[in-house]
């Protein structure tokens, strides 16, 4: 397995295919295996990579001072240290979260975003949020992980002929650290950076399942305050959007990346045509 070390931790990472370079970051309780059905689709087209966060998969697990600043600025070294230059970056749920970190931290880094069932703010505002959110976190630590994941797995994948990818979710989540998972999880709820939405300048393809844990409203509310940014909502979705609705997923996915890739910004290849010499 490749290792890499970055910020004083050892990181696991996938790279395959070839092409502009895409990152792939997983969610929470999660790891590169996110991204299983769409590795076929996206490597003949790109250099395809995927990053187990801090806490998660293979990369060293410490559970201490985890947050998304600390993820996004761990994405960042890992772009630096592997010479990815403007990388297309692709988020679901917390990575959706980083990738908006690292987009309003570096705004001159992605090439483009694609946020999968995430938002830029986890802030609890109304009663029922911050029972929302306490309840989540009040169960997360009395639960064992085992009864954490099965209740998941029926909500990620509820119909009959989803058996296979409800025990794959299972045995998965059931290796996650605990201490680890709880410290990503509280590192999740409070973030946000709706306040600097305006910093990101690259395009934006925000993807929504119709059954997502959030309605869609709340993630056609924060496109309309990004620039360059469009909603598309796949149907018979739940949260697990890659894994339950990949064909459709993957042709959103490559059709915004080829539209970008041939966009105007992506023909400019000589440094004085995009301004970046002296005249």
């Amino acid at each position: 397995m490749p290792q890499i070390t970055l910020n004083d931790c050892q990181f696991h990472y996938t790279d395959q295919g070839s092409g502009p370079p895409l990152l792939l970051l997983h969610g929470l309780g999660s790891s590169e295996q996110d991204w299983e059905y769409q590795l076929p689709a996206l490597t003949p087209h790109y250099r395809v990579l995927c990053l187990d966060m801090r806490g998660h998969g293979g990369t060293d697990k410490t559970g201490k001072g985890y947050s998304i600043d600390l993820f996004a600025r761990d994405c960042l070294a890992f772009i630096q240290a592997m010479d990815l230059h403007k990388p297309h970056i692709v988020g679901l749920s917390m990575g959706g979260m980083i990738a908006f970190q690292l987009a309003t931290d570096a705004p001159d880094v992605p090439a483009s975003l694609t946020i999968v069932n995430s938002a830029p703010e986890v802030i609890p505002r109304k009663p029922l949020e911050y029972w929302m959110a306490g309840k989540r976190l009040f169960f997360a630590h009395v639960l064992p992980m085992s009864a954490i994941a099965k209740g998941l797995a029926r909500l990620l994948f509820p119909k009959p002929e989803q058996e296979h990818h409800r025990q794959t979710f299972i045995d998965r989540w059931c290796a996650n650290d605990r201490k680890s998972y709880l410290a990503s999880l509280r590192a999740i709820v409070g973030w946000g950076v709706s306040n600097r939405l305006e910093r990101i300048n690259c395009p934006v393809l925000v993807v929504s399942a119709d059954r997502d844990y959030t309605p869609v409203e709340h993630k056609r509310e924060y496109v309309s305050h990004l620039g360059d940014a469009r909603l598309e909502v796949i149907a018979d979705s739940r949260h697990a959007t890659p894994v339950d609705q990949p064909d459709t997923f993957n042709q959103l996915l490559l059709d915004f990346l080829a539209e970008v890739d041939s966009g105007p910004a992506a023909a400019i290849t000589d440094p004085a045509q995009a301004g970046l010499t002296s005249p």
